[in-house]
């Protein structure tokens, strides 16, 4: 399954949705203004809130959390001992850790798990510049996390950039 992403609007504050690949909306990303930390939910086409990013504050690294529910799901923060600067490990909280590499800037990377590919994020499809989509590879695969991922390391990458 394919989520297609307007790519344009990544400013706190800003709301856009995401589609699938018939042109419905799938997701919204709701970006939460006036916060103290950098904060996005991610919701369903009724407004229930699937997923919550948040900046984890006084945090070493830049590190973002992922939750549902209001509990924890994963944490997201740039590979520290790679050798690729667009190298990002998420941390599930049983344990299990996706990698997220490739050109997370220029919207072609891969989330894989122990090697093995989940999602692949990619303007390819797309002529119009600011669009990407996120291919969801496996069907049992947790559409609204993998979405989410994406959402973060880019959010991530383009913080780190501006510094």
């Amino acid at each position: 399954m394919k989520y297609l992403v307007r790519d344009k609007i990544f400013a706190i504050g800003d709301d856009y949705w995401i589609e699938d690949e018939e042109g419905r909306h799938a997701f919204l990303v709701d970006g939460k203004a006036l916060r103290l930390r950098d904060t996005l939910e991610l919701k369903d086409p009724d407004g229930q809130v699937l997923i919550t990013l948040r900046q984890k504050m006084f945090s070493l690294r830049d590190t973002m959390t992922i939750e549902r529910d209001e509990r924890p799901l994963a944490t997201v923060r740039r590979k520290r001992l790679s050798l690729l600067r667009n190298h990002y490990r998420v941390t599930l909280v049983e344990g299990t850790e996706l990698d997220v590499s490739g050109r997370i800037l220029d919207r072609e990377f891969a989330v894989e798990y122990e090697g093995e590919l989940l999602a692949h994020i990619s303007r390819q499809w797309f002529h119009v510049r600011e669009t990407y989509a996120v291919n969801v590879v496996r069907e049992d695969s947790d559409a609204a996390l993998l979405v989410a991922v994406a959402v973060c390391v880019i959010r991530m990458a383009e913080r780190e950039r501006e510094d």
